[in-house]
């Protein structure tokens, strides 16, 4: 439907006319034009404004699209005196203004393809051009690409940088030497991301380059967690109160870097604005369109722009173009379109023309034609930092190789002897594609070094610069600080000359962020009903670090780790076990070391005074296996203390309930020897005197040897083992002895306790025996001590977090064992080496003054206790039974 639409646009059918069709009409529009064998069009916005009023119509022309202009003509005038490329074939060109409007521009584009304007009729139905350049704004584009499309007019776009003019569906003539803004875009996003900005605001004009320009960068800056607080919407042709909305958008925002997607000439209003109400502070991001403008490029805008970035094509030096531009004149072509009104602005006067009747009211006079431009020092004659101009230039250039191709079917520069293709029969469709020789695949290396080519969807490869507002004698400079490229296998490159930046805050990057950044230790938690970078920072809960900026969630630690105090890192936790540079470790080692120490001394003292009545009466040889058990005993601590290994589990364990069996074993007997001696009721009783020395060797050695056997069994089946303890503490490791049976470690605990208990009974059976011939009373107490400590020995040990566990347990094994040292040997010591006077024989035969109920046999007393038949007489003084 569209076809037929814009056929009959153009061309009515006549079925009666010999020709087959006709113009229907033609726009009457000034122009740039020179004619040739093969035409090309162009379409610039030369003129700003045209508003029609009732009289007049206001014009504003713009230098630097002139100058796009002019750059196509010497372009086209370079390739007619080139003889590689079309040689001997004239290329010609007509050149319309579109005033920005896409109105406008579908306008200039059909008048282009119905024909060269020519006082007679021209009767042919085809365009009579091959191609178009055209043109800046992306919304013009796309009313042209969508009218010619259909007739596959190959159109060559310099500035038109909307990604959806992409879409070969749509659009597949369209083709454009500027990278599409979705290169612009990833370029941006990457510039937002490298500076660390999380909360921006927007501009966009409101046409098809602002809106998804916008759209193209927002969808990418998100993927960084950046949030877009606004998006404000200009055009030049809005009212001031829009603006003035628009500004007032940005007064209230917190905003900090904004980024205006905008073409010059929509923006330019806005930034009066923003200058007038001296709003500064905001470090503006800028679109390829109005970064490297001459018009914004003031010191007055600089109040508010200053040290704006954006970025660009890259720039070129154009040979012999600067004596082209100063060589323009009116008076050279006086039907030259736009001429006069570039002569006006440059000069300061109207050409005096046939037909110029009236000079305008800027300029006030007449030129006297005596004027020249060859001394003009104007911005418009620097042809240094071109990059527009050379996207003009090369898009010349790639319709004049894809002619080429077509009508020598040879590449510029290899001989073509002949032509292939008849210049009469030339349609655009067919510069587009005819074979291999088309615009879509040409490819040619410039003058400049640089490849000019089209990719699958009419785009030319990324490579941007990276420019900077700065003020430099009293000027705005563009300084390029940067590069944006695309590589080989399809990723992007952003190299930055950051210390070399004038920002609009001095030399300080600028901040701007809606929440402060969370610090080490600490996650993101959203505000509800605000974009994701407003948040609060809230401590990571214990045992999680966070060791990055933007994180909504903590990590947790392994088991073996914890977070320092910064909570950034996790560091391995403290390994707690009981050693020897500790308090509670020294005392416990002065304290074994002690115990152990009195043991020997008293061992040593017995066998000094083993001659003695008293060490006599004590049973000397159970009193030094007694001792010798003690002297283990305190030993055990020791291997409680450092840090556990295989060896010393097995063996704090295992010693400490065999030392303990023996010692309790030979107290056991000793017991049993005094409850046999003096409760021996009946006259000849025979089973007491059974209980000698070797009977007493084997009740120490049968009751140790049970012990012996559950701890053997014990270490075979599942023995002790250094375990690592989590449960007592978050931030430490409690390093201990798991006892791997439990049920061993208590049947040690149960056998030492069933024989502290038979001890208890028996001795406490004993305890109104003659004080002089028994140790009962000392026996019993010793046990009640020793049952005490290990009755409550069994919750505070089960109760005890961490190394307290292990204190706990030496603690029993030293107090008991102090215990039986002090109750049942303090007393004869004090005798044998404070009291000497008491330890004779007739101290000891000192007569008692209750007798017991049933006297003890003689001969019984002096075989158990005494073991010696020289001491008779020691017994004399208490009343024996008859034999």
């Amino acid at each position: 439907m569209q076809k037929i639409i814009i056929f009959f646009f153009l061309c009515v059918l006549d079925t009666n006319a010999e020709s087959g069709c006709e113009l229907f009409g033609r726009f009457e529009m000034p122009s740039l034009f020179k004619e040739g064998r093969i035409m090309i069009g162009g379409i610039f916005p030369v003129f700003n404004k045209e508003i029609a009023t009732t009289s007049s119509f206001v014009r504003e022309l713009d230098l630097r699209v002139f100058r796009w202009t002019q750059v196509m003509i010497f372009a086209v005038e370079e390739i007619n005196k080139n003889s590689t490329i079309l040689p001997n074939i004239s290329l010609g060109y007509r050149i319309l203004n579109s005033c920005a409007s896409p109105t406008n521009t579908l306008r200039a584009a059909l008048t282009l393809a119905g024909g060269i304007e020519k006082k007679e009729s021209n009767s042919s139905c085809p365009p009579a051009i091959s191609a178009l350049i055209a043109e800046s704004g992306s919304t013009q584009s796309l009313a042209v690409a969508g009218t010619l499309g259909p007739f596959r007019v190959p159109i060559v776009s310099y500035f038109s940088t909307c990604a959806c003019l992409s879409d070969r569906e749509k659009y597949p003539s369209f083709f454009r030497t500027i990278p599409s803004d979705y290169f612009q875009a990833k370029a941006l996003a990457a510039l937002i991301r490298h500076f660390g900005w999380q909360w921006i605001g927007a501009i966009q004009s409101d046409n098809d380059y602002g809106r998804n320009g916008v759209l193209a960068f927002t969808e990418e800056v998100k993927k960084f967690g950046v949030c877009v607080a606004f998006v404000g919407t200009v055009l030049r042709t809005y009212s001031m109160d829009k603006i003035l909305d628009v500004v007032e958008m940005i007064k209230q925002s917190t905003v900090k870097v904004i980024l205006a997607f905008v073409p010059e000439g929509d923006l330019y209003p806005l930034m009066k604005e923003v200058v007038k109400q001296n709003i500064t502070g905001i470090q503006w991001i800028a679109s390829e369109a109005w970064i490297t403008a001459a018009r914004p490029s003031t010191p007055e805008m600089y109040r508010a722009f200053g040290g704006a970035l954006g970025f660009v094509v890259q720039k070129v030096e154009i040979p012999n173009l600067k004596p082209f531009l100063t060589s323009i004149s009116p008076y050279k072509d006086p039907n030259a379109a736009f001429v006069g009104d570039f002569w006006e602005v440059m000069v300061g006067c109207r050409p005096n023309l046939p037909g110029t009747q009236t000079v305008t009211v800027k300029t006030k006079k007449f030129c006297t034609g005596n004027e020249t431009l060859e001394n003009f020092q104007d911005v418009f004659f620097d042809v240094t930092h071109l990059r527009v101009s050379y996207n003009v230039y090369n898009a010349v250039y790639a319709v004049a190789h894809a002619l080429h191709h077509l009508l020598f079917c040879k590449k510029p520069g290899e001989k073509a002897e002949k032509l292939c293709f008849n210049i009469s029969e030339i349609q655009p469709k067919q510069v587009r594609s005819r074979g291999e020789n088309t615009l879509h695949l040409v490819r040619f290396r410039n003058q400049f070094e640089d490849d000019v080519f089209f990719d699958e969807n009419g785009d030319p490869p990324a490579a941007y610069e990276l420019i900077n507002w700065q003020l430099k004698d009293g000027q705005v400079q563009h300084v390029t600080l940067g590069h944006f490229l695309s590589t080989a296998s399809g990723e992007y490159k952003l190299s930055i000359h950051e210390d070399d930046i004038v920002w609009r805050t001095g030399k300080k990057v600028p901040s701007s962020l809606c929440s402060n950044v969370c610090t080490a230790g600490t996650r993101k938690a959203q505000i509800k009903g605000k974009p994701v970078c407003c948040f609060d920072c809230i401590p990571c809960a214990e045992g999680t670090i966070d060791g990055q900026l933007y994180h909504t969630d903590c990590t947790p630690c392994t088991k073996e780790f914890w977070p320092n105090e910064r909570k950034d890192e996790c560091i391995p936790k403290a390994k707690e076990f009981l050693s020897y540079h500790e308090p509670m470790g020294i005392a416990i080692t002065v304290v074994s070391l002690l115990g152990a120490t009195l043991s020997l001394a008293i061992i040593m003292v017995f066998v000094r005074y083993g001659g003695t009545p008293v060490v006599k009466a004590s049973n000397s040889e159970l009193s030094c296996f007694l001792l010798f058990s003690l002297f283990l005993c305190f030993l055990c601590p020791l291997t409680f203390i450092s840090r556990p290994t295989v060896w010393t589990c097995m063996l704090r364990h295992t010693a400490f309930g065999v030392t303990f069996a023996l010692c309790i074993s030979c107290v056991l007997g000793k017991t049993i020897v005094v409850v046999t001696a003096f409760k021996a009721t009946f006259p000849g009783n025979m089973v007491a005197g059974k209980f000698g020395p070797t009977q007493q060797r084997i009740i120490v050695f049968s009751c140790t040897l049970v012990q012996i056997v559950i701890c053997i069994l014990w270490l075979n089946l599942n023995p002790p083992f250094p375990d690592m303890v989590f449960r007592y503490s978050n931030n430490k490791i409690v390093l201990e002895c798991n006892p791997g049976s439990e049920a061993a470690f208590y049947t040690v605990l149960g056998y030492i306790g069933i024989l502290a208990f038979i001890c208890l009974i028996l001795a406490f059976l004993a305890r109104k025996l003659p004080d002089n011939f028994n140790e009962a009373k000392c026996i019993t107490f010793s046990m009640l001590v020793f049952c005490a400590v290990w009755i409550t020995f069994i919750p505070v040990y089960i109760s005890s977090p961490g190394k307290f566990t292990v204190a706990v347990e030496t603690f029993a094994i030293l107090s008991s064992a102090l215990g039986l040292l002090i109750s049942i040997f303090a007393p004869k010591c004090y005798i044998i080496l404070l009291k000497p006077e008491k330890n004779t024989k007739k101290h000891v035969h000192k007569p008692v003054t209750t007798a017991p109920s049933h006297p003890p046999n003689k001969t019984t007393l002096i075989s158990l206790v005494t073991h010696d038949n020289e001491d008779e007489e020691y017994l004399q003084s208490f009343h024996f039974r008859n034999d």
